[in-house]
């Protein structure tokens, strides 16, 4: 009696073990998956984080690539404003060289002129 008893209780206590054991892989697999519920729950902020930032950086690329663009673009337009600047002021040091000339030629014409009038004798008209 007592032997089948010892056998009864040794029974129990594998079916316990059994069950047991079972329940604990249980829970570890529950909580394997609540780990990775969790971490994929966390994953995805930090994806789209990294997936914002990404777009940022390429962003920022293009915005510093169309500054350097437009820094050039400037450069090129104040060296045709300088450049058309100094056509004109060398059109207006023409132009002044030019009445410069005109006004000696009418003085050299009015010299001729009273000079060929003295040499003459005829007055003619002063222009």
């Amino acid at each position: 009696m007592l032997s089948s008893l010892v056998k009864e209780h040794q029974a129990k206590q594998a079916a316990k073990r059994v069950t047991q054991e079972q329940k604990r892989k249980e829970c570890i697999a529950a909580a394997n998956e609540l780990t990775q519920a969790l971490v994929d729950h966390l994953n995805v902020g930090v994806a789209q984080a990294y997936l914002n930032q990404k777009k940022l950086d390429a962003e920022a690329k293009l915005l510093h690539q169309g500054a350097i663009n437009f820094a050039k673009q400037t450069q090129q337009w104040l060296a045709l404003v300088e450049n058309f600047s100094s056509a004109l002021k060398e059109i207006g040091d023409v132009e002044n060289w030019a009445r410069s000339i005109e006004n000696d030629m009418k003085i050299i014409t009015d010299t001729l002129e009273r000079a060929y009038e003295t040499t003459q004798g005829q007055p003619t008209s002063n222009k």
